[in-house]
This record gives C-alpha cells, structure tokens and sequence, in this order.
C-alpha cells in the first residue's frame, strides 16, 4: 500500500432496491444517510466492501486532504 492509511468514503446514491448483501456492506462501513462522509482504515476487508458498492460510493484518499490543510 502507498504512505495513505486510511480513506474517505462519501454514500452518493441511494441503497433502496440493491440487494440485501449490498445493503449490508453500505451498514457495515457505517454509511447512514445520502453524502454522509466516513474515513475508514485502509485495509483489505474495508475495500472489498467499497468494491462490492462502488457504484453507490464516492471514494477518495483520506491523507490527500491533510496536506492541503496546511495553509
């Protein structure tokens, strides 16, 4: 893995009418509402769940957003 640890991912479409087993992966990363942001740790079973709901989920670099913050 690169020098990022963790990853932010942001609920961009609704989970009503997916399959049960991807609604429970949204659950699971602690996804709630529509744009809710969670930053999760960077580990293999965290992006098998972002992979199995990609298509419902914004993702991005959790680090990146630090190392603008610096001004």
């Amino acid at each position: 893995m690169s020098e990022s640890n963790t990853v932010k991912v942001t609920l961009v479409r609704s989970p009503i009418g997916v399959q049960p087993k991807h609604k429970l992966c949204v659950q699971g990363l602690g996804l709630r509402r529509l744009h809710h942001t969670v930053e999760l740790a960077d580990t293999p079973s965290v992006r098998g769940m972002i992979s199995k709901v990609s298509y419902l989920l914004a993702v991005e670099d959790g680090q990146a957003e630090h190392s603008n913050a610096t001004e």
